[in-house]
Order: structure tokens, then sequence, then C-alpha cells
């Protein structure tokens, strides 16, 4: 693993922030470009099958996305307070959940039932399609709050799938323009979840992406998504590869986050690279770093 130490201060390499776009919602096609990027990492990788298994569950998750009506959206008063006071508009955390993430489950676990899985994978759909509502809500609202060592690592991808389908699905509805920024920058300005992985586009800017809703946010680059330290960052990757993927390491709390870059791979997609690079968490890891934002379709405890 080769380290290489950054020294540009923030802001060196990017335009005045009032020319830069500040929020990008997830793209409607998302889960269909990342089921071909996961079967494409796939070939001849060591978690091919897992890959693969992926893959099928983001066709699932599309086809979902293609069919779920919106459910009620905050009203236009509730709207703006969020704005003027800097809160996540659809917030994880304090949100009431709504019943039509689990017809998103519903169809995901049905279109899943046709492929062809594994044993395991079909007992757990059998066991989710027999949970009643509350046993369901109640390992929703885990996910949502992030407590996903108290989630069966089986059940975990199916459950955060459907609700990941669901906040795509209201953040479209409501639009770009119904959110704002928020104090603490490393927080989805959308429904202020961590991010799983940072991207770097083309123009040179880098933006972190939601780990539940993937929407995109600006955050200028060298400064940590977790305690917006800007001393010590540290880049890490895997010796071998291109450079695609990196992860961003901060001495000041210890934390890191990938940082993922389209100048050398056009194809990069946030959830597919971040699981096709665990060796390189697996390595960070065993050097005391701690992750900064979850992966939803990957538990922890299986690391």
């Amino acid at each position: 693993m080769n380290a290489e130490t950054r020294i540009l201060e923030p802001g060196e390499i990017e335009p005045p922030t009032a020319q830069i776009r500040f929020l990008f919602l997830a793209d409607q096609d998302l889960f269909r470009l990342r089921a071909e990027r996961l079967r494409f990492l796939a070939k001849g990788h060591s978690l091919g099958d897992y890959l693969n298994f992926l893959s099928l569950l983001a066709d699932a998750q599309q086809e979902a996305l293609n069919h779920l009506s919106a459910p009620p959206l905050p009203e236009p008063n509730e709207q703006a307070l969020c704005r003027e006071h800097g809160m996540p508009l659809l917030s994880a955390s304090s949100m009431p959940l709504n019943p039509l993430w689990r017809k998103g489950l519903t169809m995901i676990l049905q279109q899943m039932e046709e492929a062809d899985l594994p044993l395991a994978a079909r007992e757990t759909i059998t066991s989710l399609t027999q949970r009643d509502k509350t046993g369901l809500d109640e390992m929703a609202g885990r996910i949502m709050r992030e407590e996903l060592a108290d989630v069966s690592p089986a059940e975990l991808p199916f459950v955060a799938a459907a609700l990941q389908v669901s906040f795509v699905r209201m953040a479209s509805a409501l639009g770009e323009c119904s959110f704002g920024q928020l104090e603490q920058g490393g927080l989805c300005p959308v429904c202020g979840s961590r991010p799983v992985a940072s991207i770097v586009h083309s123009d040179g800017l880098r933006y972190l992406c939601c780990s539940l809703c993937f929407s995109q946010w600006h955050l200028v680059r060298v400064k940590c998504s977790s305690c917006e330290s800007t001393r010590g960052i540290t880049l890490y990757a895997l010796e071998g590869s291109n450079g695609a993927v990196t992860a961003e390491c901060c001495d000041e709390c210890n934390s890191y986050l990938k940082l993922l870059y389209l100048e050398k791979d056009s194809q990069v997609e946030a959830i597919a690279d971040d699981l096709a690079s665990l060796a390189l968490d697996l390595l960070l890891e065993r050097e005391g770093r701690l992750r900064a934002g979850p992966n939803l379709l990957f538990h922890p405890g299986t690391a």
C-alpha cells in the first residue's frame, strides 16, 4: 500500500464556491448502471460471487424504482424551514418511516426470487417475506440510524436496498432546489446520512456520495469529511492499482473515506468500486484507521 501526503491547501485547485454546483441528486438509471459496473468488476475478482449477487440486487432496485410511486412529501413550509436552518429535509434519523418502503422491498424480493441464488439467500428472502410490518420497520430504523451491528448480515442488503430505492424516489420527486446546505459539511443535505465514498469529477471537484440516497454534494478537497480538518491528510492506494480508487486518511480523527477519480476511470461507481476495493479497507483497519461512512450493502461484521 502506497501513501502520498497532500500539501495543497483547500481551494487551491477549485474555483470560488459561488461557481460550484452544490448538489446532484441520484440519476434515475443509477441502479442499472451500478449493476453493469458490478458485473464488470466481478470478473476474476475474489469477491466475484458476491459482486454478481449485488448486481442482481441492483437490477431489482432499478425495477422497483421504475414502478414505485412517490410517497407523501414534506410541505413547502417544512422545506423552507429545513433550508433556512440547515437541516436535512428527508432526515433518515428522525423522519417517520413511510410504509411505501415495504412495497419497494416486496418488489425487490419478488424479482430476486426469480434469480439463480444460493440456498442461503433464498432462505433469507423467505424469512423476510414472512416478517411482520413491525419487525421490518424496526430493522429499517436501525439501518437508517446506521446501527448495522444489530442487523442480520444476511438480511441487511435486501432491506437496505429497499430503503435506498425509497429515498432516491423521494429525493427525485422533491427536486434539487428543495434542499439546502447543512452546517456539517460531511453529512448528506438530503437525508443527513454519512457518505459511502467521495468522487472527484472530471472538472477536479470532489463530491461526497450519500450511502442512503446517493445524492452527491460538494466538499472541498484535502478536507476530512468527518472532522473537517485540513491538516494531516494522506492518500493511500493499493500497490499496482491505476489510482482510480484511493483512501483519504485524516490524522486528526484517524478516519478514512474512499476517493474515486473519474479522470482515471470514467466508469467508477461509489457502491460497486467501494466493495471491489475491500482489500484497501482491510489494510487500513490493520493500521487502526476507522471508516468514516458505511456501505449499507455490506455488513461490517463480515469484513
